[in-house]
């Protein structure tokens, strides 16, 4: 993230799925063309540019993704409340095109600190 940036805004969503490892993994590879992606079966990092698509934020938002048994576990760093919100869109609407068959997933995103 940004350095200089001050404030951070934060959530966290626990999404109910057998196949969180098989999402963070397809999310993450579908992502590593254009933006910083590191991952794992189990773990993921990717970091959205604060400038991504003609965008101007204070700073890089991170999301975060944790593959459980029965869950995948999702949080997002961003440096405002609009980023925040973008943010939770593109990962839900992203996991939702990978989860086709269980679609909609259900994202019950909360604040976190």
């Amino acid at each position: 993230m940004d350095k200089r940036m001050t404030e951070t805004f934060k959530a966290t969503a626990s999404v109910p799925t057998s196949n969180g490892s098989r999402y963070l993994q397809q999310l993450c590879k579908h992502w590593t063309h254009n933006l910083d992606v590191q991952f794992t079966p189990e773990h993921g990092t990717v970091t959205f540019p604060k400038d991504a698509r003609g965008a101007d934020f204070p700073g890089d938002g991170i999301a975060t993704l944790d593959a459980r048994d029965n869950a995948l576990e999702v949080r997002i760093d961003a440096t405002s409340a609009e980023q925040l919100e973008n943010l939770k869109d593109v990962l839900a609407r992203h996991l939702d095109r990978f989860a086709f068959r269980e679609a909609p997933l259900t994202f019950d995103w909360r604040e976190a600190r």
